[in-house]
């Protein structure tokens, strides 16, 4: 007798442990799907946002590479200064319109990755490890009061340590001085391939040349630029610590200023001004 309530107890027991496991993943169920609403929703209903804030941060690095930034002024104003193109990498003209594209609202990384709209890039020719370039580029003019060109900003990318740099590059009417660099997005080491953002290291590529005598030959350097050298107009110290983000960035500059790049393109407005 005594036995049967044991087994009896320890039954109900189970039984009221059981109740309890099942009441805990119940709620605990409830709870993670509340959750994972919530974060969703917000997701959602801030993606605009979020959209609107990568594309206005992007907005400010053309801005500052063209040296117009002010940030007391609203981002579109400032950005009515500067005059978008298409650039058809077939031939390197630059055109205000081209097959139905939304000259606003183009983005030439986007277009790169779709078929259709881009072209692989031969491997003996990708230094850059672009690997698919758009077939349609996109570029900013900048002018002065009487319409004459002052600046061209061009967006360029390429490979550096753990992954692709993006960022635009400003050349005076001259087109050979570089005027400005930034980079919007990249994934190198804080304080060592991450100085690519330093303002101190972007303001030495102001006044450096790119072509000489026909031939690519700005780069950054190992080390210190010895001023004394004739080459040092073409030269931009390296970034210490990070020998493989610094070749990155001379491979990237190699490759859009070249016949890869945009080189037909500043040839055709060399030609046109």
């Amino acid at each position: 007798m005594l036995l049967s309530l044991a087994i009896l107890q320890n039954v109900k027991g189970l039984f009221h442990m059981n109740d309890s496991i099942l009441k805990t993943l119940t709620v605990s169920f409830i709870v993670c799907l509340f959750c994972s609403l919530v974060v969703s929703f917000a997701a959602v209903s801030l993606r605009d946002a979020q959209n609107l804030n990568k594309l206005n941060d992007q907005r400010i690095k053309i801005l500052k590479t063209a040296a117009i930034y002010d940030p007391e002024e609203s981002i579109e104003s400032q950005f009515t200064r500067l005059t978008p193109k298409f650039v058809d990498f077939s031939n390197g003209l630059l055109l205000d319109e081209f097959e139905g594209l939304d000259l606003v609202t183009y983005d030439p990384v986007y277009f790169s990755k779709q078929a259709g709209f881009s072209t692989p890039i031969p491997a003996k020719l990708d230094i850059a490890v672009v690997k698919n370039k758009e077939n349609v580029g996109k570029i900013y003019l900048l002018k002065d009061e009487d319409s004459q060109l002052e600046k061209i900003i061009l967006p360029i990318r390429g490979y550096g340590l753990w992954g692709t740099l993006y960022g635009y590059i400003a050349i005076d009417k001259d087109l050979n001085t570089i005027r400005g660099l930034e980079f919007y997005e990249h994934k190198e080491t804080p304080g060592l391939g991450a100085e690519v953002d330093n303002p101190k290291w972007k303001a030495l590529w102001d006044g450096k040349k790119i072509y000489k005598d026909g031939e690519i030959e700005i780069a950054v350097i190992k080390g210190k630029v010895d001023q004394s050298n004739k080459m040092a107009d073409y030269q931009v110290d390296g970034l210490s610590g990070a020998t493989l983000t610094s070749r990155g960035v001379t491979n990237m500059l190699a490759f859009w200023f070249s016949e890869s790049g945009y080189r037909e393109t500043l040839n055709k407005i060399n030609y046109d001004s």
